[in-house]
């Protein structure tokens, strides 16, 4: 796991100031602790800082490949490279080194940009090729791993694998992109589609972007997709044969490692089956962590601790408090975008405790997005049902009027919350999975927004773009829509960036291998029956994990990986909450509407409504403004 960075000049190649490059990649030394380098060339500067997993020694960057013609800088995991290396030594190619980065670069010598669908792993790269003059950047299929890019005002693109990298460029431009405030309020995070940035991008999941110089440069182009229009075949006793092989040589894959290795273990269905079969492929104990809170509701511990038992593996645990919220700064400054998801702070935390130990480790990430095993999926699913009985002319004045006029009660049981569900169903399925996806709804922003801002997002809304993504899903169903979006849209932005930077900052390697992408597209090829049944998501996954999990832990009740923020916000950090609508930061954009603000957290902390989402996006933007150095 490295991180990366460059400076290319496609229309009119430029000297490239290696220090500059070198600026660049120092700014994410927290990526890459074990080594740097700096190659240039006329029109052409790669930069690469290293964290040392396979090969300890033998493949520093940037590398060349054996005969000079190509050059590369490579952030990730390739899990078959040993299968690729030998199908590339049998065609002539030789190797100098025992990893993976110099496999890459033999692909492509042989197959060009089609390499990147024999690449089995978590990838962002940058790869020159000295003779035709063309610089490759790819991403992995889901995003696991990170690539911002920009164009610059001398002509040239530059590309790193987080956003500091770029702001040690100084010819970056610090605009705030208001589009992405709306998009970061809707979803709780700036998605893929955006940056806070204007003028900076990130290369979608599953796309390159092939540059040559003396060429404009075009868009990137998608190399990969995931394809929810088919169904498997067999019997429900067959299907589980399959998930648990795929299973086992996607956890074992990512079990080769040259430094001491470990895993998550939440207590929940996902890390415990990865811990699971990590167990069954060691010979000796797994090395797992978890982390817990201070409030009884939102901690886990136990359930990680009866798992931890079970397999005998060497466990520890710590309990994150509300003192905790004192290093927000850190976090923000991990993520250097504004990033809403509480459960971002756990995450760093048990990443620490994991760095500890090991400089790897397995996570459960993926399995709800694969599988559908987020109650929202499950929901929309029902729902679905509901609409394809009912046409919309009667549902619309029906489930509408219900809606508005249901008490949002977020105090009550969760039964008698139906207001979204309502509001939802008066919608069509891609409007009302959108909705409920969402953090802060496109009329409590606008409260929110002053009429300077209302001028500058000029009719844009945030949802539109995730709708359009439900809309064009290769799909037959909405489950498989939910699933798609969730796993393009939400997972990339979310789940992948919140696991990519807190491991990261602490220079721990995390590997996902629920998100092997032979197991996602077997997955994705299931009938909706063996993946929801009844209100049970991920069905075939927890049926097939029965062997090796007690029932307790493979059914009860969904809990995430929840933040107490929302009582933090009531008790301890009520000052926090009742002060943001006060922040310079925030005032100075002239962007948002302080009254309002003030309203929204009254009512949180006097209990009358639960606002803690939005409040901690107010904090966590203004924390990432004000490192930014940017206000409007």
């Amino acid at each position: 796991m490295c991180g990366i960075a460059g400076i290319f000049h496609a229309e009119a190649p430029k000297p490239v100031d290696p220090v500059r490059v070198e600026r660049m990649c120092d700014a994410m030394v927290h990526r890459g602790p074990d080594g740097h380098g700096v190659w240039t060339d006329l029109g052409v500067g790669l930069g690469h800082r290293r964290l040392s997993v396979i090969d300890l020694e033998g493949s520093p960057q940037p590398m060349h490949s054996a005969d000079g013609r190509a050059v590369i800088v490579f952030n990730g995991e390739i899990y078959n490279f040993r299968e690729l290396r030998r199908e590339l030594e049998l065609g002539g190619a030789r190797f100098r080194t025992s990893g993976d980065t110099e496999v890459i670069l033999a692909a492509w010598q042989r197959w060009g940009v089609d390499c990147l669908e024999k690449l089995h792993g978590m990838f962002a790269f940058a790869l020159y090729d000295r003779d035709t003059r063309q610089l490759l950047l790819a991403r992995d299929r889901f995003g696991v791993k990170p690539l911002f890019m920009t164009r610059l005002a001398d002509g040239s693109l530059a590309f790193a694998s987080e956003l500091k990298g770029l702001l040690a460029h100084p010819q970056l431009r610090r605009r705030v992109n208001p589009e992405a405030i709306d998009a970061y309020f809707a979803w709780g995070y700036v998605p893929d589609t955006h940056s806070i940035l204007a003028g900076v991008e990130k290369l979608p999941a599953g796309h390159f972007l092939l540059l040559e110089q003396g060429r404009a440069p075009g868009p990137p182009t998608r190399w990969w997709d995931i394809d929810f229009s088919q169904r498997e075949r067999g019997s429900e006793a067959d299907l589980s044969a399959q998930l648990v092989h795929l299973l086992r040589e996607a956890v074992q894959s990512r079990m080769v490692a040259d430094v001491p290795l470990g895993a998550f273990l939440s207590g929940g269905v996902d890390s415990s089956s990865v811990v699971a079969l990590m167990s069954e492929a060691s010979a000796e104990p797994v090395r797992t962590c978890s982390i817990g809170f201070d409030v009884s509701d939102a901690d886990e511990t136990g359930y990680a601790e009866q798992v931890a038992r079970q397999f005998a593996t060497e466990h520890e645990a710590r309990i994150v408090g509300r003192d905790d919220f004192d290093a927000i700064d850190q976090l923000a400054g991990m993520f250097d975008e504004p990033f809403a998801d509480a459960s971002a702070l756990p995450t760093w935390r048990v990443c620490q405790l994991a760095r500890e130990k090991v400089t790897v480790a397995l996570s459960g990430d993926g399995a709800d997005e694969a599988f559908a095993g987020y109650r929202r999926q499950v929901f929309h699913h029902h729902e679905e049902r509901v609409r394809a009985v009912l046409p919309a002319g009667l549902r619309k004045p029906l489930f509408g009027i219900l809606g508005r006029f249901w008490p949002k009660a977020d105090w009550a049981p969760r039964p008698l919350r139906a207001k979204s569900t309502l509001l939802a169903l008066a919608a069509s399925g891609d409007e009302g999975y959108a909705s409920g996806l969402s953090v802060a709804a496109q009329d409590v922003r606008h409260s929110l927004y002053s009429p300077k801002f209302m001028r500058l997002l000029g009719g844009f809304r945030a949802e539109d773009e995730l709708v359009a993504v439900l809309r064009s899903a290769p799909a037959r169903s909405g489950l498989d829509r939910a699933q798609y979006a969730d796993l393009t849209f939400w997972m990339p932005g979310d789940i992948l960036t919140k696991v990519d930077r807190t491991s990261m900052a602490v220079s721990l390697e995390a590997r996902e291998p629920l998100l092997d992408h032979r197991l996602v597209e077997f997955a994705a090829r299931l009938p909706d029956r063996m993946r929801v049944r009844g209100n049970t998501g991920k069905y075939l996954l927890k049926s097939s994990m029965q062997r090796y999990l007690p029932h307790d832990i493979l059914y009860r009740p969904k809990q995430g990986f929840v933040t107490p923020i929302a009582e933090w916000l009531r008790g301890p950090l009520a000052d926090s909450a009742q002060a943001i609508s006060g922040s310079t930061v925030l005032g100075e954009t002239e962007y948002f509407d302080p009254r309002s603000i003030s309203r929204l957290a009254d009512a949180h902390v006097s209990g009358r409504s639960d606002n803690s989402r939005v409040l901690w996006q107010l904090i966590m933007l203004e924390k990432s403004l004000s490192r930014l150095g940017v206000t409007g």
